[in-house]
Formats: structure tokens, sequence, C-alpha cells
């Protein structure tokens, strides 16, 4: 009897591990092609499952459940910025990372939430790509949030980029951790007027001649030249403007262009007018700021300004009444410096308080 007894039970014990593996529940794995995950800047969708971007500021956004959230992306390929629902944004390290997977929140309450992540480096070196989240077992993604309806396009070179803000002196020489185009003048700026917005910058980049280069220019790889690209000096894919058409551009080059040396300022003035169509052709309706400053001085800034206020003069008067001018307070170093003499976040700060009272009433916002 005894061994009957003990029979049942060890079939009934059988019984109930094959239930319980059957209903294991396992975390769940959300790709990137996932249609409630929102992209904001040029991405790469080449494979939908691994979106690859180079320029800073690209962002990703999606509501989920449950109490934890983390995400996949590619290892050694940067920064980024995360914030979860209202908490303080925080920095997420993929550059000294050697898997796909890190944490961005536990324990949280149950419910609905938001996470925000957004690119903070230039990209075009270590390429990032995007794998999706991991989310509690039984869990999934939500509606995701409502996005502004405004919407900016900023093009410049690395004080758009955030260029060594993180940097303590000037001193300091560039690395890719002390970039962050979050604490940038143009993140600033559209988090101030609850905006969009969408960058193409590079650090070095002029608007016919880049840093350090010959006195007539080397268009074949300044602004004009990439700026039809979805990746920077990528020709393989052909952006397509449809996908973010801004109200606004904000247009800060010229600072490489000026940079050291003597250069072509009848070039320089030809280049900013034509770019002025260029972006124009792009956009019809959108209004387009040309912005100088803020680390220039003296004859080099007043030749920029110069050259702007000829573009722009000349957009007027053959009827594009929507080009406007506005200029940065140059930078003295009374806010501190980021890497090689760069705005510091303080100058940022500074940069992005001057523009955004413009920028609220030009565009009645």
């Amino acid at each position: 009897m005894k061994k009957i007894i003990c029979l049942i039970g060890l079939c009934l014990m059988a019984m109930l591990g094959c239930s319980a593996e059957k209903h294991e529940v396992t975390e769940t794995d959300v790709p990137a092609s996932d249609a409630r995950i929102l992209y904001v800047g040029r991405v790469d969708f080449t494979n939908p499952e691994a979106p690859l971007y180079t320029y800073p500021g690209v962002q990703i956004m999606a509501g989920f459940e449950g109490t934890s959230i983390r995400m996949k992306a590619k290892p050694k390929s940067g920064f980024y910025m995360a914030q979860v629902d209202e908490q303080e944004p925080f920095k997420v390290d993929y550059f000294t990372r050697e898997d796909t997977v890190t944490v961005l929140a536990e324990g949280l309450p149950e419910g609905r939430h938001v996470v925000k992540l957004m690119n903070i480096i230039e990209g075009y070196e270590m390429r990032p790509e995007f794998y999706g989240f991991i989310l509690d077992p039984g869990k999934d993604l939500t509606d995701p949030p409502a996005l502004p309806q405004r919407k900016i396009e900023f093009i410049g070179n690395s004080i758009t980029c955030g260029y060594g803000v993180e940097a303590q002196a000037a001193t300091v020489r560039f690395s890719y951790d002390t970039e962050n185009h979050y604490h940038s003048f143009a993140a600033l700026t559209a988090r101030a007027l609850d905006a969009q917005h969408l960058v193409v910058a590079r650090s070095g980049i002029g608007i016919f001649r880049n840093y350090n280069g010959p006195y007539d220019g080397n268009p074949a790889i300044a602004m004009p030249a990439l700026y039809g690209y979805t990746n920077f000096n990528d020709t393989t894919q052909l952006w397509d403007y449809s996908r973010f058409t801004p109200d606004l551009v904000c247009i800060n080059l010229g600072t490489n262009d000026a940079s050291t040396g003597r250069f072509n300022k009848t070039k320089l003035r030809e280049a900013y007018a034509l770019f002025i169509q260029q972006v124009r052709g792009k956009y019809p309706q959108a209004k387009i700021v040309m912005l100088s400053g803020c680390m220039l001085s003296g004859d080099r800034l007043h030749a920029v300004e110069d050259a702007l206020n000829a573009a722009v003069k000349e957009a007027n008067r053959k009827g594009d009444l929507d080009v406007y001018r506005f200029d940065f307070s140059p930078q003295d170093g009374s806010l501190g410096y980021g890497a090689d003499y760069h705005p510091s976040i303080k100058q940022q700060e500074k940069m992005a308080g001057e523009l955004v009272p413009y920028l609220r009433e030009l565009m009645g916002w």
C-alpha cells in the first residue's frame, strides 16, 4: 500500500513539474522593428532589427508595462542619455560595454511607463545600432508617448554636437566621453520650446571650408555636399526629407570656415547663399534662421557675420522673406570652457537662453 501511495505521489510531482515547465513565463524581448517604438532623427532602417544612425540627437521612445526595462544596442558604439518617466536623465555607457544589454530601470511601480533615449555623440566612426528592449515576463509595450507637434532641424558643427561640454577645462583634449548633445544649445532649445528636433551636425565641418582647410575650401566634403545623406559621409543612402518636415531650420556654420589661416570670403558668402537655396528646396514652408558664434571673435567673426548678412539679404531680395539672422554672444571664458576651448555646459545654456525668446517671438510659440 505504501508503495502505491509513493508511486501516486511521484506521478503527481512529475505532472506538476511538467505543468510548471509548460507555464514558465519568459522575459518579453521587444525587437527594434516594433511599430510602437518611435524614432526621431536621421535613422537608417535598411536592417529594421538594427536601425543605424551617426548623427547626435537621434531619439528613441516607447511606452511600456512592468517594473523594469533594459535596452539592447551595439557594444562599443557610444553613449546615450536615458530618462524613464519624469526621473532624472542619466548617461548610458555603451562605449566600453562588451555585451549588448544594459539596465535602464528596475523596481518601478507596476503600471505604464515611458522611456526616452538620445544618442549623444557623433557616431560616424562607431556607427551605433539599436536592437530593442527587454521587459518583465508577460509585459509588453504600450501606446507610444505623443510627440510634440513643433519640429526644428539644427544644422551645424561641433557646437551643435555638444563637443567637449563635459570637460572641465579648455586644455582637456576631446574624447567621446565628454561630448554630450543633450546639453547642447540645440537640445536645450528644443526642450524649452516643446519641439521635436533633428540634427545634422559634425565637428570640424564648414559651409565651404572644413577646419584648417585650403584657402578656397574643400566643398566636396563640406556640409552642402553631405547634407543629402542619411548618415554622415555615407553615400549609400539618400535621406528621405518627407520623414521629418521642420517648421524651423537653424543653421550654425562658419566657425570652421574661418577657423585658421586665410580663407576666401567671397566663396564663404556664395556658399551660404547656395545652401539657403538648397535647404529651401527641401522645406518650402519652413523659416530659416542663420546663426553666428559663439567661438569666433574679432575679424573672423565680422567676416562670418558679413557673409551671413549678405546671403540673407540676397535671399530676401529674391523673394524669400522667411530667412533670418541671429547672433550668439561670443564666449569670453567667464562661464568656463569645454574641451579645446569649446562651449561649456553653462555657455551652451546661455546660448539657448538667448535663442529661445527670439524663436518664440519669430514662430509665435
